[in-house]
């Protein structure tokens, strides 16, 4: 009998904690993803306003996945899958045939029909993106103190946010703090505090995936912060020194933005059968695999899944639970035994705003808010960051941080794209 041969593309939550299940089982299992590191996410903010390094939130998949004897890592990007021939076609036109598939691709940002924002306002879902946010962030600074004029300064120190969902949210809580604490004092030209940032949510309020309450309470704790936050606001336009809410311009030479996102295009190339929604989110079975497939499954941010009717959030558990799912049913499959439905497991959802600000929704009504959901959050991230060494270097980065205000990555590294 042939051993079953385990495709896994992506290896973000999804794809990683489905490889974590075939350990020690009579299979086959390749790893594929573009990056050589497996990215804790929901921390990128922290590397993006330099509050953290890269390598604090990442680990080498190969690093992770080593002591499965079964499993092998390969760096490369898969161009499109063959349902039919059961085969994934890399970039350079290698062929890595399959039995089962899971698909863990993730998403990438949403500019509603508008490209070429990305070059103006970059989003935030890899450690390449974090650096390219931390660059602009920094050097805005380095700008304004060398403005001649106060027009110019002006521009440089207003910083503009395009979406007001967590990781908006987040972002808008960081920066406050860092202008008018850490960097406060480096500088001889200029008033880092005087700093103006803008938070801009088209719907009615923020967190609309969170309760209202709650929304609110974030809301406070932004404004104490002295964040601007617009909500029923949509932009339509963003240029490379300004952001055009109809006829309105605010001028500011830093947008970043946070307000979609696109499912990956893999979805659409599984074939015109695959059902996906206008996201391109491959629109699965309860079990997670694809109709008329049932040897794929698809998992995380790329998948519509539902539980007890309910959709299930683009959120980390979501991806962790999914990908578990996935590839114990097809363990299941290969065992002869049935596929059970997925059930999603609410086990809460938070977002920090700043030191001491934090919300948390535990389901049930358990709503929390202010100093334990901030201190809980500190430990919820501790506890997922993969390898004992994140989570070492991560407690001291953010003890240093907090006793003094101070950056431990406050570095200019990267070029503009």
């Amino acid at each position: 009998m042939n051993t079953p041969r385990v495709l896994i593309i992506g290896a973000g939550f999804g794809g990683l904690y489905a490889a974590r299940e075939f350990r020690d089982t009579l299979t086959s299992v390749t790893v594929i993803d573009r990056s050589n590191h497996h990215t804790f996410q929901p921390l990128l903010y922290q590397v993006a306003t330099a509050t953290l390094a890269p390598s604090d939130i990442a680990a080498p998949i190969r690093w992770l996945l080593r002591k499965q004897r079964n499993t092998e890592v390969l760096m490369a990007s898969v161009e499109r899958v063959d349902p039919e021939r059961r085969v994934a076609v890399l970039d350079d036109g290698t062929e890595l045939p399959y039995d089962y598939l899971i698909l863990a691709a993730g998403a990438r940002h949403s500019y509603f029909g508008h490209p070429e924002w990305e070059a103006v306002a970059p989003g935030l879902k890899s450690i390449d993106d974090a650096l390219e946010i931390r660059r602009r962030f920094l050097t805005a600074f380095e700008e304004a103190e060398r403005a001649t004029n106060e027009a110019d300064r002006t521009a440089n120190l207003t910083f503009v946010i395009i979406g007001g969902g967590p990781t908006g949210v987040e972002l808008a809580g960081m920066l406050p703090t860092i202008a008018r604490h850490t960097l406060r004092g480096d500088f001889r030209r200029i008033d880092t505090a005087t700093a103006r940032i803008i938070l801009l949510e088209g719907g009615p309020r923020l967190l609309p995936t969170f309760p209202e309450d709650l929304a609110e309470h974030a809301e406070r704790d932004l404004r104490e912060l002295g964040v601007e936050v617009r909500t029923k606001t949509l932009v339509t336009s963003v240029e490379p020194d300004a952001v055009c809410i109809g006829d309105e311009r605010i001028v500011a030479r830093t947008v970043l933005w946070a307000a979609g996102n696109a499912a990956s295009p893999l979805g659409r190339l599984l074939g015109p059968k695959v059902p996906v929604d206008r996201g391109g989110r491959v629109l699965v079975n309860a079990d997670l695999s694809v109709p008329d497939h049932p040897e794929i499954f698809v998992v995380g941010d790329l998948a519509v899944m539902t539980t007890n009717g309910k959709s299930v959030p683009g959120v980390a558990q979501g991806a962790i639970q999914s990908g578990r799912a996935a590839a114990r049913n097809v363990l299941r499959t290969i065992r002869g035994e049935g596929r059970p439905d997925f059930r999603y497991r609410n086990k809460g959802d938070m977002a920090t705003i700043g030191r001491y600000k934090a919300i948390g929704d535990f389901g049930h009504g358990v709503h929390v808010a202010g100093y334990p959901a901030w201190w809980f959050w500190l430990f919820l991230h501790i506890l997922y960051l993969a390898g004992f060494r994140n989570r070492l270097s991560v407690l001291v980065e953010w003890g240093y941080a907090f006793f003094t205000y101070g950056l431990g990555a406050r570095l200019i590294t990267r070029q503009q794209r």
